[in-house]
């Protein structure tokens, strides 16, 4: 019986590297856990019937990516393109299966890319908690992914304006993940307290500024620190796409970063407090991680452990914006304190990967780097950090901004939720027991109001 004849899609699937493949796959599985437990730790934040509700929106990412993915999405991130956008050549994934990009096959690069997508939206969309509906939120994912991730992510890794144009150093998202995200939060919670169109328009939705409380379900947030955490490791790690000695550093200074960054948040809030706290510890850890994503293949080990205390003693300072007087006059929110960790935290990120960057150890994955400025010389990487940090924030911002407000000029897909389901504002003699003390003291009255619920609409 003659032997039949092999087709293209195995003989390319032959030709990946079966050990980089399996890496990469692993990464992939482990990774996909942190879209979901994003919605966990933003439930945890909120008011403990608020909780599915916050929830909610990270379920939505999810799918609403996987499908704007796979039709328009990896190709207008990865395709090739001018500066901006890459081409429509993989449109619907047309061709997208085993041909190797690098060592492993197309479909599963694309697959892990897809990971970061959704991440990066998760975070975004907790700008909507406790004050925005649910229905905007699948027109928003869908809209965000196509003009504003994607563009931005062929930008830094598709052959773009400041990956190929530049030549910025960004090992796993400082910009299109941390930067792009804590805008895109930003913006949503700026719209819902300045609506322009319809939900300003609107006889029952009254922009306001929430009440601060205290964290809703502790427990969440230890469930959500063990599991991204852990995950954020295989984050780093199958960034590489190949099992080799730079991936096995960029897991060390991750997990060494994380942990440098938690001790640092809660020994500071002991020292205020006399109290140690699954919130500190949790936001600390996250500000690590924040700190050690854009250079994770890029710094060693000394350098990740200092990245770590000055991400956590940064992050904590913004963190304190949202507790002032000039806060509630503005009705300035940040419930998932995505503006103070993953902003703050990915543009400080950025610009230090400029700073101490290192050739060498990007050599630990063949990869060749002019390095940055403490440790290589290199001066000119500085201003190019710089300018990748500026036109990420600018990019997602006005981007998300523009969006938003179009889909509230739709009837039917009002942004903001309706009056009685919005939490009602901090009284302002309580936001002085606030400042200068994260930890929620005991003595203020944190139960929610009638208007404390939020319906799912």
């Amino acid at each position: 019986m003659p032997e039949m004849a092999v087709s293209p899609v195995l003989a390319a699937w032959e030709a990946c590297d079966k050990t980089d493949t399996l890496f990469v796959l692993i990464c992939t599985v482990i990774c996909w856990s942190i879209v979901p437990t994003v919605g966990i730790a933003y439930s945890g934040y909120t008011w403990k019937r608020n909780a599915l509700h916050a929830a909610m929106p990270s379920i939505l990412t999810i799918v609403t990516c996987s499908i704007q993915w796979f039709i328009v999405g990896y190709t207008l991130a990865y395709g090739e393109g001018g500066w901006f956008f890459g081409s429509l050549k993989h449109f619907f994934h047309k061709g997208v299966l085993s041909e190797p990009v690098g060592t492993i096959p197309a479909i599963l690069f694309s697959e892990f890319q897809l990971v970061f997508e959704a991440t990066v939206c998760a975070i975004a969309v907790g700008g909507f908690c406790e004050r925005g509906r649910l229905l905007p939120v699948i027109p928003f994912i869908f809209l965000w992914a196509t003009f504003i991730y994607c563009p931005l992510a062929h930008m830094v890794w598709g052959g773009g304006l400041l990956g190929e144009g530049l030549g910025v150093l960004d090992f796993a998202g400082g910009t299109p993940v941390h930067v792009c995200s804590g805008a895109t939060a930003t913006a949503i919670s700026i719209y819902l307290s300045y609506p322009l169109f319809r939900s300003r328009k609107s006889d029952i939705r009254t922009p306001t500024h929430i009440r601060i409380h205290r964290p809703g379900n502790s427990f969440f947030q230890l469930l959500a620190l063990i599991i991204i955490w852990g995950s954020w490791l295989a984050f780093d790690a199958g960034t590489t796409l190949a099992l080799n000695f730079q991936s096995v550093m960029a897991l060390c200074v991750t997990n060494l970063c994380a942990a440098s960054g938690a001790l640092t948040w809660n020994l500071m809030t002991f020292y205020e407090t006399g109290k140690w706290s699954i919130d500190s510890t949790f936001m600390g850890a996250i500000s690590g991680l924040v700190m050690i994503t854009p250079s994770a293949g890029f710094i060693d080990m000394p350098t990740a452990f200092f990245f770590g205390i000055f991400g956590a003693l940064l992050c904590r300072q913004a963190l304190r914006i949202k507790f002032t007087k000039f806060a509630q006059h503005w009705r300035w929110v940040d419930n998932g304190d995505t503006f103070a960790t993953h902003c703050i935290g990915g543009v400080a990120a950025t610009i230090m990967t400029g700073l101490f960057a290192k050739k060498e150890v990007a050599a630990y994955g063949g990869v060749e780097v002019a390095g940055g400025v403490f440790f290589d010389g290199n001066f000119r990487q500085l201003w190019v950090q710089m300018v990748e940090a500026i036109v990420g924030f600018t990019w997602a911002f006005c981007g998300s901004y523009i969006i938003i407000a179009l889909i509230d000029c739709v009837p039917g897909f009002e942004v903001l939720a309706v009056d009685k389901n919005i939490s009602q504002g901090l009284d302002m003699n309580e936001v002085e027991e606030f400042l200068g003390n994260l930890e929620y003291p005991d003595e203020v009255d944190y139960t929610p109001t009638s208007k404390g619920n939020i319906s799912l609409e």
